[in-house]
């Protein structure tokens, strides 16, 4: 099974590349709310389970998903930790909220937490209490496209810097098993690429607008997606299963983008 690996490595890098230069761009040209959607989208949690699923069988890609929720819900601590730190500095920024994801990330594994439905609870209430400590508490406003002048070496920058990133959660999961692939599968890959990639071009204002929108984005479509794949890829396989996840994925994206369109400032 090793080659699949590297399957799965491949197909990370391409996926990979191509997200996070697209959310980025996305970002950039149309608005906060529309890149941070389209960076919130399911493309880490999509290869992992796939791959896991391929390489030993659906009903541990299903058991890895049982970790998600609450491990996808940290993702809304490291958002609130970039958006206090980052007026210090991106560096300060990404550091600081990598470190609180890596304990929380930690702390989850060692406690050896394996039942789904207090993953679950613990996921809405992170949901529910970091969508009002940034929207209420913290002075974050969605912002407009920004002016990039595009050059074929800030392209190729995108796109490997995101695949550096990704390429290390896929090889942490396959270091650590299925449970640890659970864990990386919602390793903030292409948030850390992309709120770098925003501040480089936007600076940290809108670093933090794009940083709220891939929080909530993240934070909701990553784990419906899991949940389905819970579910379907015991009972109608890989391929069907991952193709009904990805359209249930679409309609939470979409209802997602309605939200935060009436809901975001």
């Amino acid at each position: 099974m090793e080659y699949f690996f590297w399957y799965k490595l491949t197909l990370s890098f391409l996926v990979g590349s191509a997200w996070i230069t697209l959310s980025t761009i996305i970002a950039e040209r149309y608005g906060s709310k529309i890149g941070g959607l389209i960076g919130g989208l399911p493309s880490t949690a999509f290869i992992s389970l796939l791959f896991i699923g391929i390489t030993q069988t659906p009903l541990v890609a299903s058991e890895a998903t049982t970790v998600i929720p609450l491990a996808q819900a940290f993702n809304g601590l490291f958002i609130i930790a970039y958006i206090l730190l980052v007026r210090r500095g991106i560096g300060v920024g990404l550091m600081g909220a990598l470190l609180v994801w890596f304990f929380l990330a930690s702390s989850l594994l060692a406690s050896g937490m394996i039942d789904f439905w207090i993953s679950v609870i613990g996921w809405a209430l992170l949901v529910l209490g970091c969508y009002l400590i940034v929207e209420k508490c913290m002075d974050v406003s969605s912002q407009g496209k920004v002016s990039v002048r595009y050059t074929s070496s800030q392209v190729i920058f995108r796109a490997l810097f995101g695949v550096i990133v990704i390429v290390f959660s896929v090889f942490m999961g396959k270091i650590g098993g299925p449970v640890y692939g659970g864990v990386f599968a919602t390793f903030p890959a292409v948030f850390l690429s992309t709120l770098l990639i925003t501040y480089r071009t936007g600076g940290a204002k809108f670093s933090q607008a794009v940083a709220k929108s891939l929080m909530v984005s993240g934070m909701i479509n990553v784990v419906i997606y899991a949940i389905a794949v819970r579910y379907l890829y015991i009972r109608t396989g890989l391929l069907y299963g991952t193709v009904i996840a990805l359209a249930i994925s679409a309609v939470s994206a979409y209802l997602t983008f309605m939200f935060m369109r009436a809901k975001l400032s």
